[in-house]
């Protein structure tokens, strides 16, 4: 078979994971447009739904872990389709309306959902070069940040026209079963290295225990948590409320604005990574990307809106959020290539649990509630509660100064020095 070939085959194989990695995000999105119909049918209400549906992050945070160890034990024709296949599964028992299913459901939807990221980094790592690694990663990214927004923003009218959510949750179980399907036949039958062929679970413990071991692990989780809190934490779940509460905006024009963010991730992963790529180095653009968040952050919090406001800031502001990919790249760069796929379940997983650690925090710190009428009084509230995120994204400035480049132009510099 040609190079040509080689090539189209493994990105035909990328594209499929992509398009699963774009299904569990709008799956794990799609309840916050469902709220009312969801607390009728379980009988609870809206923080007993909230508990339901975050069921999804309690499976999805440690599997990461066990998706990378897996892919590199068993290849990803072997463990990629089980993934789909479980969030299929847990769509049709989230559809069953019984609450103790719908639990199971969304935890299964979490653990299955964990392989997309994962498996998606996994492929670029064994089957494209170094130069295009960022990119891939990116672009992965951005098929995500597009299936949340299509859980919200094209779920959300069919159930206004009247499609049941029990329907649509049905639907999309056998959607996720024809993707594991797909995947099973379709991906290539990639043998994992030698060295994580044998010594079954212990190999696999070995591999997380030298991934986790090193430092430079440590600091790419550790960044790409920062960079990523300010876009999960405040603009996605505290941007509307802040947009109406601070700003004086209409409940319909702070969604709008409040939506422009993941577009600019959805531009911003792809466009870092390839810059990255580009340049053969990573450190710069990670650096760019904290400096510009920090600024479009720091105006949305103290800046005066009478000069600049607007969908382009929400834009800027995801655009430079996509900075926190780049360590995805990094981590498998920084340890042995047989690892791929642990590292990028650990980066996945600190990530994750870095971000769902600080973000009952940040909830706490705005629990009291500003006096009706007072906005002024509002936005110091805001400001008070999110000037540390601010520190976070100088934290990630400074950090970034002992991550080691790990980019292709870099490499012949680093094997020049003497031993």
């Amino acid at each position: 078979m040609s190079t040509a070939k080689l090539s189209a085959a493994a990105v035909g194989a990328w594209l499929l994971v992509a398009v699963y990695y774009f299904y569990q995000y709008a799956l794990r999105s799609a309840p916050s447009v469902m709220l009312p119909q969801l607390t009728e049918a379980f009988a609870v209400d809206a923080l007993g739904v909230s508990a339901i549906v975050g069921m999804f992050y309690y499976g999805y945070s440690p599997f990461s872990l066990v998706a990378g160890a897996a892919l590199d034990r068993f290849g990803s024709r072997q463990t990629i389709p089980i993934g789909a296949a479980l969030v299929g599964v847990g769509a049709l028992l989230f559809g069953t309306g019984n609450p103790a299913l719908a639990n199971l459901g969304r935890f299964v939807q979490g653990a299955g959902g964990a392989f997309a990221l994962v498996g998606a980094g996994y492929l670029i790592n064994r089957n494209f070069p170094a130069s295009m690694a960022a990119s891939f990663i990116g672009a992965t990214q951005m098929f995500g940040m597009a299936g949340g927004s299509a859980g919200q923003f094209a779920v959300g009218p069919l159930i206004s026209r009247g499609l049941g959510w029990s329907q649509f949750w049905i639907c999309s179980g056998v959607v996720g079963l024809v993707i594991g399907l797909g995947l099973y036949f379709f991906l290539p039958h990639d043998a994992p290295a030698k060295s994580s062929a044998r010594g079954g679970w212990s190999t696999l413990l070995t591999a997380m225990r030298t991934v986790f071991g090193n430092p430079q692990s440590i600091l790419c989780g550790l960044i790409s948590g920062l960079l990523f809190i300010p876009t999960t934490i405040f603009t996605m779940t505290w941007g509307v409320r802040f947009l109406q509460d601070a700003r004086g905006r209409e409940y319909e024009s702070a969604v709008a604005l409040a939506a422009t963010v993941p577009i600019g991730w959805m531009i911003g992963c792809p466009l870092l990574g390839f810059i990255s790529d580009k340049v053969g180095r990573r450190k710069p653009v990670i650096l760019g990307g904290a400096v510009v968040l920090l600024g479009s952050l720091a105006w949305i919090l103290f800046g005066d809106p009478a000069i600049l406001r607007g969908p382009v800031v929400g834009i800027l502001m995801g655009i430079a959020s996509g900075a926190a990919m780049i360590p995805y790249t990094v981590i498998k760069e920084i340890n042995p290539p047989q690892m791929g796929g642990t590292a990028t379940g650990i980066i996945n997983f600190l990530n994750f649990t870095f971000s769902a650690l600080l973000g009952p925090v940040f909830g706490a710190r705005l629990m009291a509630e500003p006096p009706a009428g007072a906005d002024s009084d509002a936005l110091a509230l805001y400001q008070s509660g999110f000037q540390p995120l601010l520190w976070g994204v100088v934290g990630v400035i400074v950090l970034t100064f002992f991550l080691r480049e790990t980019g292709p132009a870099a490499r012949p510099i680093a094997s020049a020095r003497p031993v």
